[in-house]
């Protein structure tokens, strides 16, 4: 099947001129061109070719959340089979087209079966594409663990977690590199594909650097779960700052990190290593009260998610509300902040080639966005699974 989308201004992430065109044939971009070039010169196409109107708006790729536990009341972690659909759909309404299911620490049993859900996931007609999961935990710090459960939290063994690895399913891993047997599971993960990020540590300069050398890139919600910056003593957020390798995610929520942190970490660490997430629970687009993540319960007020301690325990964010305060917080144009949440974060999974940009061969993941960057319509691999009445 082919479509042409016209009357959009593209952002590829890149601004194009007016007058580009999208072909998408077979659920993939096959060319972005003039519009008069891709129906006349360049190929030999019926004139009455389907078209999709963007109306004037942004045409945009499909947002990417590598980090997310839930949203619209479901969660990763629910055995119920209507989860990751229920969550799926709520995200495609935010203009994201692919994510990672998101664990918190568990138990094995609940591990295994969290992923064999996603193993056995079918992607719906009405909703984002799952990549596949990302474990946060069980290797982490206790110190450190904000609102991981404590009574999960363990020391790395190998026929504990090689059984995830050999899933295939596991696309990224959040570790604390300290804790004893994780510097072996990142090189032996990274040998199969795994992308690993340090969260909820307390690891030192110099573990760091080895973990990097062993195969870590990327950190797990910067600057939360982990030690401030020491001027003697860099730690963890000095390793993230200073390793061109490291792509640093963000939660630009307001409240895990102030305005000025999140326009620090863009400065610091540049659009082209910055992932925006959103760390989401199951309370994102419900009301505020009491709700459930993993073995605890958790209180949501004004929009802000805690453990009875008084411990952050993720967000209540969207992708599409993350870069529109992106872009308050950092005063930097829509073009140069998409790729934080778009082709960066494929890149960060070794999937730029995939998702993230509106490119030939890359999935027809796309998005319409209006002047304020609120989604309008959603599509994924070619196929309209969201449009705003």
């Amino acid at each position: 099947m082919k479509t042409l989308i016209v009357n959009g201004k593209i952002l590829s992430p890149a601004p194009l001129p007016w007058g580009y065109a999208i072909l998408i044939e077979d659920g993939r971009i096959a060319a972005v061109a003039p519009g008069a070039h891709v129906v006349g010169a360049s190929r030999d196409f019926p004139a009455d070719l389907p078209r999709l109107d963007a109306g004037g708006h942004w045409v945009v790729p499909g947002l990417i959340d590598i980090h997310v536990h839930g949203g619209s009341g479901s969660d990763t972690m629910d055995a119920d089979p209507q989860a990751l659909p229920n969550m799926a759909r709520f995200f495609a309404e935010r203009g994201v087209t692919s994510f990672l299911p998101t664990t918190v620490a568990t138990s094995a049993e609940q591990v295994t079966a969290a992923i064999q859900r996603v193993g056995s996931y079918r992607q719906t007609s009405d909703g984002a594409r799952v990549l596949g999961i990302h474990l946060e935990g069980p290797y982490l710090q206790h110190q450190y663990r904000g609102a991981q459960p404590p009574q999960h939290l363990r020391l790395a063994h190998p026929q504990e977690y090689l059984p995830w690895l050999e899933s295939g399913l596991v696309k990224l891993f959040t570790v604390a590199p300290e804790i004893e047997g994780v510097l072996s599971l990142i090189e032996r993960g990274s040998a199969v594909g795994v992308k690993f990020a340090v969260g909820h540590s307390a690891a030192s300069y110099e573990t760091m650097r080895d973990a990097v050398a062993k195969g870590l890139t990327q950190s797990t919600h910067t600057f939360n779960g982990m030690p401030p910056l020491h001027h003697r003593e860099p730690g963890v957020i000095g390793a993230v700052l200073t390793e061109t390798c490291i792509y640093a995610q963000v939660i630009a929520d307001g409240v895990h990190l102030h305005p000025a942190v999140v326009k620090l970490v863009f400065e610091a660490k540049g659009v082209r290593r910055t992932v925006l997430i959103t760390d989401a629970v199951r309370a994102a687009g419900a009301a505020d009260g009491t709700h459930r993540l993993g073995d605890q319960i958790i209180t949501v007020k004004d929009g802000i998610a805690r453990t009875d301690s008084g411990s952050l325990a993720g967000s209540t964010l969207t992708m599409d509300q993350a870069l529109r305060n992106a872009h308050a917080f950092t005063n930097r144009p829509w073009d140069e902040l998409l790729p934080s949440a778009t082709c960066v974060a494929a890149e960060s999974l070794g999937l730029a080639d995939q998702i993230g940009s509106l490119k030939p061969g890359a999935y027809a993941d796309v998005v319409f966005m209006d002047e304020d960057f609120q989604p309008r319509l959603t599509m994924v691999a070619g196929e309209v699974v969201f449009q705003k009445k």
